[in-house]
């Protein structure tokens, strides 16, 4: 009597680095590509690239110099060679609004790293340990809440010291309060949830729960309100900048060249009001994506 042979199949090999990368790559186009058949999407889209792009590199999209004067052409008219006119020293107003996305991104950028930091450990405390330091942590939050963001931002560069990066901190330190409660809000939500609990269960520590389980799973509204933030902190930047705040002359800032041309907006209105509305079209650029991804995102 022969024994009988069976074959059996070779197991699986499991899916490697590679592949998971691809996997991720295709699930984020086809979610990207209904928002990129959308009109306004598309243009928002465009804006924010380009002062990126500004602040990247901002000497690919002009060949003037931002600091370069012409008392000749001081005061000038938009027109085919200054596209956004001349400011009163004769300087390509254009040219120093691309080379000013440097420093206004910049601090922006600034600002929202500090709120991410201090919003997602102050939420994450406060949601993971409850009870007395959950309450104390959100009366600390809803103090801060209870403080116009603009008043609180001219406290602190006011105790701090002028410039981009204090500027930056200030308006940060501002917008803690919203990254706190979103957090805290998505942590309470996440850690009851079955497959949280079965993680403790299986005897995870809380650390390994919290970076494994809970936070990727709540940075969607975090990075919905970090978008939203960035608009709102170039918007901040803008203002303290406008007031005197910011970066020294002949720095070119956002809201430096803003308030340059105050002087001039009867005789030169487009001194002041182009780079306004270059900066309002970059901050509705962010809120639209951000409003876009999280409805696509329901």
């Amino acid at each position: 009597m022969t024994a009988e042979t069976r074959s059996y199949p070779a197991p699986l090999a499991p899916p490697s680095a590679t592949w998971k990368r691809r996997t991720r790559l295709r699930r984020l186009v086809l979610a990207a590509a209904p928002l990129l058949r959308r009109p306004g999407f598309s243009l928002a889209l465009l804006v924010v690239a380009f002062a990126l792009l500004a602040a990247a590199a901002p000497q690919l999209l002009t060949s003037f110099d931002p600091y370069a004067t012409s008392p000749v052409d001081k005061l000038a008219a938009p027109s085919a060679t200054h596209w956004f006119g001349t400011d009163e020293l004769g300087r390509d107003l254009y040219t120093r609004v691309v080379y000013g996305s440097r420093l206004s991104v910049q601090a922006a950028l600034l600002a929202v790293a500090i709120a991410l930091a201090g919003g997602l450990s102050l939420g994450v405390l406060a949601g993971f340990a409850g009870g007395r330091v959950d309450a104390a942590l959100m009366r600390l939050v809803d103090v801060l809440l209870a403080l116009p963001g603009l008043l609180l931002a001219l406290a602190i560069v006011t105790a701090i010291g002028f410039g981009t990066v204090p500027v930056a901190v200030a308006v940060g330190v501002g917008i803690i309060p919203g990254f706190a409660r979103t957090t805290r809000a998505e942590v309470l939500r996440i850690k009851t949830l079955p497959y949280v609990e079965a993680a403790r269960l299986g005897g995870a520590s809380w650390t390994r729960t919290l970076l494994r389980h809970v936070l990727p799973n709540a940075w969607g509204p975090v990075a919905v309100l970090a978008t939203l933030d960035f608009g709102a902190a170039i918007l901040a930047a803008a203002g303290l900048s406008f007031l005197g705040f910011g970066a020294a002359p002949p720095a070119a800032e956002w809201g430096t060249l803003i308030a340059n041309g105050r002087h001039f907006l009867i005789t030169a209105p487009w001194v002041s009001l182009l780079p306004g509305l270059f900066v309002v079209a970059v901050v509705f650029s962010l809120n639209h994506l951000a409003r876009s991804v999280e409805e696509q995102a329901r």
